[in-house]
């Protein structure tokens, strides 16, 4: 399985819409996870019971949406959480605790930067949906430009207040 490319967000999923809808046509899948939350909202009570008793997946589907719940032993882990729940997606958006030792992705107006390591490149949302094909196009010793054009890979330390 290829595992996705993975960045740290701290803004809400309604800011990266454009990014969304520039990789849904190029069809590509972005898939969204939050750690060290609450889960949100109400478990249905059935899959609440049915995880209780030992259920390895407690499912619901209705309403063009599907609620799974899986009960854990200790801390999830990252690598087991995208095997199961992002297969076929080229990035996963990380919001939430740990992982600090991932690029982050941050939306300024209409560009997108990702800082890592001690280099923040900008894209427009369709520039960095593109780059999401290339293997590793966010590492910090990658040289070849994957940035929109116009802009280019400061390799400069990422300004105060970014991650």
């Amino acid at each position: 399985m290829k595992t996705p490319h993975l960045l740290r967000v701290e803004q809400g999923a309604a800011e990266y819409a454009p990014l969304f809808e520039a990789a849904r046509s190029l069809d590509l899948r972005i898939g969204w996870l939050e750690l060290g939350g609450s889960v949100p909202g109400a478990v249905p009570p059935g899959l609440e019971a049915a995880a209780g008793e030992g259920a390895l997946r407690a499912v619901a589907v209705g309403g063009g949406r599907v609620a799974v719940v899986k009960p854990m032993k200790g801390a999830p882990v990252l690598r087991d959480l995208l095997r199961e729940h992002f297969r076929g997606c080229a990035l996963v958006l990380l919001f939430g605790g740990g992982a600090a030792d991932l690029p982050s992705l941050s939306r300024d107006g209409e560009t997108y930067r990702v800082a890592s390591g001690a280099v923040v490149r900008t894209f427009n949302a369709a520039h960095l949906a593109a780059a999401l094909r290339r293997p590793r196009p966010f590492a910090p010793e990658n040289t070849e430009s994957v940035e929109n054009p116009e802009t280019a890979a400061t390799g400069e330390a990422a300004p105060e207040g970014m991650p």
